[in-house]
């Protein structure tokens, strides 16, 4: 029997290329529903595919039908627009009607949207199903393992990022010799990185912690981390990253972790008391 078709909701970065490939490897049918503004056309290409913007829900839903979907997958990071500038349709409009749009964190809402997307009809699979070699194991990635001013940030760095996710407000810190430099809220873990290297103190540098939100909706938004997270930590003067083993992804483990090797960084998955 053949696997249902996989509808691939694709936002940025490289883990909606990774479903894809490993949908090819198996010779799973695969459709992708691009978010414009979002999705890089040219990763995309060469896949069955359409674009919608974020606000038309109606044309989405039809999208996906029309083209055999039963199962989707959430994949790559959407930035969440105010309501004025999403332009909702009526089918997203009556969404938010119910839901309300302005009273839920970005964890609350998508449980809302994966509610909303069963109800439809469709199974809601998480990416880490499709990707298990993709979740962060126990232990480092690389050559490379902190020392013990290291260890006490990365300790400080998962506690904040519990009380932060907690809020529903973001997954990630920026420690420094046991000072905060910055946690992540709406602009995200890249703008985060670059303004933590903008505040750096001398002397050894600081790391950053990705962990899950306490009750984390696991089919969407997993913490992830891949060659770009490397590239932006060393290039903001960090020295490592530490991310919460099980609940993460690392995408493409063996390339990242070469790469951290290349660059002096340090990865590694801890499991956070």
């Amino acid at each position: 029997m053949s696997a249902a078709k996989l509808g691939i909701l694709a936002g940025a970065g490289e883990l909606p290329v990774r479903i894809i490939d490993a949908c090819r490897a198996t010779g799973r049918p695969v459709f992708v529903l691009a978010f414009e503004g979002a999705a890089d056309p040219a990763a995309l290409a060469g896949v069955p595919q359409a674009w919608v913007r974020l606000g038309a829900a109606a044309d989405g839903l039809r999208l996906l039908r029309e083209n055999g979907v039963e199962e989707l997958v959430m994949a790559g990071g959407i930035e969440r627009p105010s309501l004025f500038s999403l332009r909702p349709d009526w089918r997203t409009a009556k969404f938010f009607a119910r839901v309300g749009y302005r009273a839920l964190g970005d964890d609350g809402l998508l449980k809302a949207v994966i509610h909303e997307l069963e109800e439809e009809g469709f199974r809601v699979v998480g990416a880490d199903s499709l990707l298990p070699q993709a979740v962060a194991p126990e232990g480092p990635l690389g050559r490379l393992t902190p020392d013990a001013q290291a260890e006490a940030d990365i300790a400080l760095g998962f506690r904040v990022a519990r009380a932060l996710g907690a809020l529903d407000i973001g997954q990630a810190a920026v420690v420094q010799q046991g000072l905060v430099l910055g946690v992540e809220a709406i602009e995200g873990t890249d703008a985060l990185i670059a303004r933590a290297g903008r505040l750096k103190r001398e002397g050894p540098g600081g790391v950053l912690v990705k962990a899950a939100k306490p009750g984390q909706e696991r089919r969407v938004d997993l913490p992830t981390i891949g060659l770009r997270t490397v590239a932006n930590v060393a290039a903001a003067g960090l020295r490592g990253i530490a991310v919460e083993a099980g609940t993460s992804l690392v995408i493409d483990p063996k390339a990242l972790a070469a790469a951290a090797d290349r660059a002096g960084l340090f990865v590694i998955g801890i499991k956070p008391p």
